[in-house]
């Protein structure tokens, strides 16, 4: 978001000056230098600061211009919130509640950024959980996948004919027949060409029959599933594949943040007193 010229309204808003109160507990801190003093109360150079390093994070470029913008924009806030304030304003509870929400989420971001420098996941801890779940998936590396081709046809007669005619050529002619009469829109064009899987994405029967063959063989009987019938084809079977730490670490590492957070809130409720 562009931070526009001091009269616009995307700088007056109230969502944009609660933006802007998280910067108030270091204005104290800041020293005497302020860059304006607007009826008294002055806006003191951290809050420039503030917002400046928020624009260049979005994109924007940090010269006198936008400077220039942002002093004038943090001007007419301040001016505003006095007006505000004058009115008494800042005394109706819905406002004094919307404050309090935004200062707890402020802190509560604060103690998060906080938690994620003392609590980052170490590279063995990462290496440790890699091999629990790869573990956990492979089956102890037990677990197989499967290449397979399949011939889908809803008729049984006309289903049983294609079968017949794989079985005069001792199933060398899968793919042709499979790019001529399977009626599966996904793999016809392939030869009936599926990808690598382990089973767990078909349907039950389909899974059963295509785990019992070996490399090479196909279903000499039907397998009729709720699609219709298919003659199954194993092209080839292999370990299963999992990726490589270095391509998963970073969602390993968010992963045992998040275990670490939740165990953390878990403890502080568990020790809070609530009435």
């Amino acid at each position: 978001m562009q931070l526009m010229k001091a009269a616009s309204a995307a700088t007056l808003t109230l969502a944009g000056m609660l933006a802007l109160s998280a910067c108030n507990a270091q204005d104290s801190t800041a020293g005497n230098a302020n860059v304006a003093v607007v009826n008294g109360v002055p806006i003191p150079q951290s809050r420039l600061d503030y917002v400046i390093k928020a624009q260049v994070q979005q994109g924007q470029k940090d010269d006198e211009t936008m400077r220039k913008q942002v002093k004038e924009a943090l001007i007419t806030r301040e001016i505003l919130a006095q007006e505000a304030v004058k009115k008494g304003l800042d005394k109706d509870p819905h406002l004094q509640t919307q404050l309090e929400m935004a200062k707890q989420e402020f802190l509560i971001r604060a103690y998060f950024d906080d938690f994620v420098k003392s609590n980052g996941a170490t590279e063995d801890e990462m290496q440790a959980e890699y091999e629990r779940v790869k573990a956990q998936q492979t089956g102890n590396g037990e677990r197989k996948e499967y290449h397979a081709r399949h011939i889908l046809i809803k008729d049984e007669k006309q289903a049983k004919a294609a079968l017949a005619q794989i079985n005069k050529v001792k199933g060398k002619n899968f793919a042709q027949v499979a790019k001529a009469k399977s009626e599966d829109p996904g793999s016809k064009a392939e030869g009936g060409l599926l990808d690598w899987s382990d089973g767990s994405n078909f349907v039950k029967e389909f899974s059963d029959a295509m785990v019992k063959l070996n490399k090479g063989q196909y279903t000499r009987q039907l397998v009729k599933t709720q699609y219709g019938y298919h003659i199954i084809k194993l092209e080839d079977v292999r370990e299963m594949q999992f990726p490589p730490f270095d391509q998963v670490k970073e969602r390993i590492e968010q992963q045992l943040l998040a275990q670490k957070r939740d165990k953390t809130i878990e403890a502080l409720r568990t020790g809070a007193k609530v009435e």
